[in-house]
């Protein structure tokens, strides 16, 4: 594994899950850290850690990036302490489990701006500080929900369609600055994200968890060899695969037993 020095990687939804996995991976390839959440204290407790164990520097930053100012904000203060962000791994994102009416609204646009607009915003922040340079590092997390429509994750799946085609036409057009952008699409995994989104595991889920970290260490692998995007999991990329011997309508019929049994 290749050490790194004096580069800063940034993390976001860096307080549990994904996000704290993918800093512990970076950090042990020297990485300096942003890790950014809304809860300060967990991502504190993982600082400290990481300071012990691999000598890098980190910094926390306790940012909503669900708020339309979030990633704004976030920018102009790494742009106050001088610091260039060499790696960014846009991991924040939920999902909001039900039927589409029956849920608030104003939690379904707190999710697409977080999964969505705030993703997007870092991204081309960070992307034209990298462009400059002539090099660095994207990460998007987007889900294998975004290959298809999944009642009950209606506009959660959505959501993800978009990061998943951002992330692979950018891998494209930043090629030629010299600019990595991968996609990792994980399928359930033992985070906290059905805690978050209401929703009690399946059978189906509960066969098909995969554990946090070695699908975080899938996606740096990706991002490392500027690959577009990676599905972890061998039955993760059946499934994606199976998908395109059926209409989406007959997908979406599938999806939604799934999700309820």
């Amino acid at each position: 594994m290749e050490k790194v020095s004096g580069k800063w990687a940034l993390v976001t939804g860096a307080s549990s899950g994904f996000g704290q996995d993918f800093a512990s991976l970076l950090a042990e390839r020297g990485y300096d850290l942003v890790l950014v959440a809304r809860r300060a204290v967990p991502m504190e407790v993982l600082a400290t850690e990481l300071r012990s164990q691999h000598r890098v520097q980190v910094r926390v930053i306790a940012q909503d990036l669900a708020s339309a100012a979030g990633a704004d904000a976030l920018i102009a203060t790494l742009a106050e302490q001088n610091i260039q962000i060499h790696t960014l791994i846009n991991n924040a994102g939920f999902g909001v489990f039900g039927e589409f009416t029956e849920q608030p609204y104003e939690k379904t646009e707190e999710m697409l701006q977080l999964n969505m607009l705030s993703l997007t915003r870092l991204t081309y922040g960070f992307a034209r500080q990298m462009q400059q340079r002539g090099e660095g590092q994207i990460l998007l997390v987007a889900s294998i929900g975004g290959y298809q429509a999944t009642p009950f994750y209606a506009a959660y799946a959505a959501s993800k369609a978009y990061v998943l085609l951002l992330g692979e036409a950018l891998n494209v057009e930043m090629a030629k600055y010299g600019v990595k952008v991968s996609v990792l699409s994980p399928g359930i995994t033992a985070t906290g994200f059905l805690d978050v989104s209401g929703q009690k595991a399946t059978l189906y889920q509960r066969l098909m968890m995969m554990q946090s970290r070695p699908v975080a260490e899938i996606g740096l692998r990706a991002m490392f060899a500027g690959k577009p995007s990676v599905i972890p999991g061998i039955m993760n990329k059946l499934t994606i695969f199976s998908n395109r011997f059926a209409p989406r309508w007959l997908q979406a019929k599938i999806a939604a037993s799934l999700m309820k049994n």
